[in-house]
Formats: structure tokens, C-alpha cells, sequence
């Protein structure tokens, strides 16, 4: 059902979509929180797309995901998790053997040496547990403020907005901002939302980054929200060109878990492959 009003609502978009005007902040919140619920229609299962089982897990998986895909991450883990359960596993791993593990995400030297470091301090300071406050997770090695969002809004339930290079470019094409660091890009979006909307936000724009408004060229012909977007013709505006350009699962293409939510496999999606799969 959502995804066939995404699609009506995209053939129907260039008589939709009108010359853009300066807003008030009322009609900002409004236009912004529209989106959301929108995009909430169209991804009703969006969620972090690395495989993880606990928290550390999702810690280490959220520090690999730097400069690669999911999805390449999530080809990656089964093989260092099984052998490396635990932090206290990891902190006492030979370095060569993991970087040869992390070889496949890339930067697997500068990897290496933040999840040993990070599997080291929990150990040692946390007795071995994620902790699930933002000031002990963002002290830890290699985890900023975005992996600490991740990890707190996805395993521990509590909110927090993910400013990832996805989030970033959507917001200022939907002018909820102009800030262009990520911690005010944080502070502008989060004042626009109640709190207990925050994590489920990040979901819903990280996914349609991922899938439809791309970079270089967004899907703006078939993006069920170009009604309100004031950066509508930027990309492909005719309908039938901007389908071509859909990625992932509207493009028929599998999503970046292995083993996504039964919720995602239930509307249709499909695992990705493991490593090295055909």
C-alpha cells in the first residue's frame, strides 16, 4: 500500500509541485514533520540496516561502517563476531588477524586498532557492557557523536538524531537548515521534532537518501515527498527516467542486511548476499 501510493503520488508530481516561497518557522515544523510522516508511509520498516545481536555488536558494526556500505560491513562481521564475541575477546585479539578479517571494509589497519581500542576500554572501564550514556560512549576509541546516536537510539531505545552524510545532504535540500556542521545540523533538526521522533527520523531520511534522493542525481520525478521539497528539480523530474534511478528494494534490488527485520521481509525486502556471493 505504500509503496503504490509513493508511486501515484510521483506520476502525479510535476503538476504538483509549485514555485518555492520563503516559509515561517510555523510552516517549517509543519512542512518538516509532513515529510516525516510521509516518508514514515513509504518506509513503514525503515531500521539500521548492520546486522547486529547486542550492542557491541551494533558498537563495532557503526565503527567498521565509516568510508563502506552496510552492506560490505555486514558481509564482514560474522566472521570476526564468531570469533571474537565478546569485548573482552576482541581486546585481547592479535591485530594481524583482525586487520586481515576487517581487510574487505577498508582503512582495516585504522579499524582495527579503534575496535581493539574501544573493546580494550570497555573492559577495563565498563566491565565488558556497552554503557548506554552519550558522554561514556563518545569517550570510547574511534566513536563520535553519529556512532553514538546509532547505538543508543537502535539498542538502548533512546533517542538521538544520526547526522550521517545522507541526513545532511536532505535536510539542507529540504531547507530545514543551512547549517552545515553536523553537531548544529543536529541541534537545528532536533528543535523541529518531539525528542521521542528522533531515532525513527534519522530511519526514515538515511533511507531515502539511500534509495531516492541520491547526490548527483535524485529520483525527483519519482519521489513520493517532491511536493514539498524546494530543491524539486535538481535531479530527474520526468516520471519514467527517475524510476530508472530508484536503488535498492524499489529498484528490485536486495537491501544491505543479511538478516533484515521479519517486519522489512514481510513488505517484500530481501537479504543481500553473504560475502563473496555470486
Amino acid at each position: 500500500m505504500a509503496v503504490s501510493k509513493a508511486r501515484k503520488a510521483a506520476t502525479a508530481v510535476t503538476e504538483a509541485v509549485k514555485p518555492w516561497k520563503p516559509e515561517t518557522r510555523t510552516a517549517l515544523v509543519r512542512r518538516a514533520r509532513k515529510i516525516n510522516r510521509e516518508l514514515a508511509e513509504v518506509y513503514p520498516y525503515a531500521h539500521p540496516e548492520l546486522d547486529f545481536e547486542n550492542p557491541f555488536q551494533l558498537l563495532v558494526a557503526t565503527v567498521l561502517s565509516a568510508q563502506t556500505t552496510d552492506l560490505r560491513v555486514n558481509q564482514t562481521t560474522p566472521a570476526l563476531f564468531a570469533k571474537y564475541p565478546t569485548p573482552e575477546d576482541l581486546a585481547a585479539a592479535n591485530p594481524e588477524e583482525v586487520e586481515e578479517i576487517l581487510r574487505p571494509c577498508g582503512f582495516f589497519r585504522a579499524k582495527t586498532r579503534s575496535v581493539i581500542g574501544l573493546s580494550k576500554a570497555l573492559t577495563e572501564e565498563f566491565g565488558g557492557e556497552v554503557p548506554g550514556r552519550l558522554e561514556d560512549l563518545v569517550k570510547l576509541p574511534g566513536v563520535g557523536r553519529k556512532t553514538a546516536f546509532v547505538v543508543l537510539g537502535n539498542a538502548f531505545g533512546r533517542p538521538g538524531i544520526t547526522v550521517d552524510t545522507h541526513f545532511q545532504r536532505l535536510v539542507r535540500r529540504w531547507r530545514w537548515t543551512e547549517e552545515s556542521d553536523p553537531d548544529k545540523i543536529e541541534a537545528a533538526v532536533g528543535a523541529l521534532f518531539p525528542k521521542s521522533e528522533w531515532t525513527d527520523l534519522s530511519h526514515h531520511v538515511i533511507w531515502h537518501g539511500r534509495r531516492i534522493c541520491h547526490a548527483r542525481k535524485p529520483a525527483c520525478g519519482a519521489c513520493p515527498i517532491a511536493p514539498l521539497c524546494p530543491a524539486y528539480g535538481e535531479g530527474e523530474t520526468d516520471p519514467e527516467k527517475a524510476r530508472k534511478l530508484l536503488k535498492y528494494e524499489k529498484g528490485g534490488f536486495p537491501g544491505q542486511r543479511l538478516n533484515p527485520p521479519q517486519a522489512y521481509l514481510d513488505a517484500g525486502g530481501r537479504p543481500a548476499p553473504p560475502l563473496g556471493a555470486a
